[in-house]
């Protein structure tokens, strides 16, 4: 059989990747059912969802022609990088690093850290536009987790608030 859709191909063969590895993770969680749903439960229908648009979205790569073929591009390292540097940065600034002694930066800090490198995957990126998203995100998830979800984030650094 012919893949007559790089690009669809492998989304469809990511999609069930990730949906299978959601639906497994979620049976060492007390599944229930749905009247009485466990923790368990919203990942695995979300991870059962996710590996049937996969399946659908590989059977059409697979049987229906597209124009050109749809071959797949080649990667685009620095956003790869720089979105995964972010999430992970943002990690270590929310709860710290006790293995080299790092304190919690907390939630602002990190929020603003993570837009900020971020952003950098961004062609032509703006100090101006980043600093209002960061303002944005920081704010209204202040109000988010910490007031109206009563969360227990460390908001501040820890340095600062003791």
């Amino acid at each position: 059989m012919q893949i007559k859709s790089q690009k669809d191909f492998f989304s469809g063969l990511m999609f069930m990747g990730i949906g299978v590895a959601f639906a497994w993770g979620a049976t060492t969680y007390n599944v229930g059912e749905g009247a009485r749903m466990g923790p368990g439960y919203f990942p695995l229908m979300l991870g059962i969802l996710m590996t049937i648009l996969g399946i659908a979205i590989t059977f059409k790569a697979l049987v229906i022609e597209v124009e050109g073929g749809d071959k797949i591009g080649k990667w685009a390292w620095k956003p790869l990088i720089f979105i995964i540097l972010a999430n992970l940065i943002f990690g270590v600034l929310l709860a710290g690093l006790p293995v080299i002694k790092l304190p919690a930066f907390g939630m602002i800090v990190a929020i603003y850290a993570l837009t900020f490198i971020a952003s950098v995957a961004e062609p032509g990126w703006k100090v101006k536009n980043t600093f209002i998203l960061a303002t944005i995100l920081a704010a209204g998830s202040y109000l988010a987790f910490v007031v109206l979800l009563k969360l227990q984030f460390p908001v501040w650094p820890a340095f600062i608030t003791g």
